[in-house]
């Protein structure tokens, strides 16, 4: 009986629990992420050491540990969130009135040809304006309040996501168009079915680039006659020679560019799916 039972446990499956395949799951599922994450460590690392080890002086650069703790205080006080609020405000406000008007003008010049013959000189001339010098004059029209900011945010975004969007309807493929045309696709049709989906892509570069310009944009018109936000606080940290809080606020606006670029992918996932990871 002993041996019958001895016999059926050697043969019976290991039942013991092993952590590794699940691990090995989740790193293969989240490998982009900790990709990202590992570079952006390796990056403060090289800057703490650079910091703490090569110029070791604080008045040129400040090591991250060092802001992290400015940053601290800052909370602590509630200043800074009255900071990144101010900002945040008038990046959002500014950056999705720039996307709807850029997206849709650039559809406009991209599929209505005298639109875009009649546009296009005017958006090549202001483009290769430098608008944030101008920066001081839009706050005299508009104001030292949000409207300016948000002006000022509009103008810097608008141009990227407008060119971007033109660019990707020109170039939808001309042998899907022919296609669409011979199956008897009408102008609605071919628009939602092939030139739309073709300038997707396009369309996020474009949005990409623009919260890179807004965020440099809402800093640059915080800069003239502010009394709020990350611009301002650049700029009165750096005249009392505060590094900590000067770096503070340029890694959060850093920080906003990699969430922001983050969500606009995430979107693209989302509305184009068949655009893959």
């Amino acid at each position: 009986m002993s041996a019958d039972v001895t016999t059926a446990r050697l043969a019976a499956p290991s039942t013991t629990f092993s952590p590794l395949p699940l691990l090995r799951r989740a790193i293969n599922a989240n490998r982009s992420l900790l990709t990202s994450v590992g570079s952006l460590g390796f990056g403060f690392l090289l800057w703490e050491i650079a910091a703490d080890l090569i110029v070791r002086d604080k008045l040129f650069l400040v090591a991250p540990s060092a802001v992290v703790v400015r940053i601290a205080q800052l909370l602590g006080t509630g200043e800074l969130q009255h900071h990144i609020v101010a900002s945040g405000l008038e990046f959002v406000i500014g950056f999705v009135i720039a996307a709807f008007v850029g997206v849709g003008v650039g559809l406009l010049m991209g599929t209505c040809k005298p639109a875009r013959i009649a546009l296009t000189p005017w958006v090549a001339a202001i483009y290769s304006t430098p608008l944030i010098a101008l920066s001081p004059l839009l706050i005299l029209w508009f104001g030292i309040g949000i409207t300016s900011k948000v002006v000022v945010v509009f103008a810097v975004s608008v141009f990227p996501v407008l060119v971007n969007t033109q660019t990707g309807i020109e170039g939808a493929d001309e042998r899907l168009l022919e296609m669409a045309r011979a199956f008897g696709a009408n102008t609605r049709q071919t628009f939602t079915k092939v030139l739309l989906p073709a300038a997707v892509p396009f369309i996020v570069a474009g949005l990409r680039l623009g919260v890179g310009r807004g965020l440099v944009g809402v800093v640059a018109a915080e800069l003239f006659g502010a009394r709020e936000g990350l611009g301002f606080l650049i700029t009165a940290a750096s005249q009392v020679f505060d590094m900590g809080a000067l770096f503070g606020a340029v890694v959060i606006l850093a920080l906003a560019g990699v969430l922001s670029t983050a969500a606009i992918r995430a979107l693209e996932q989302r509305i184009a799916p068949w655009r893959g990871a």
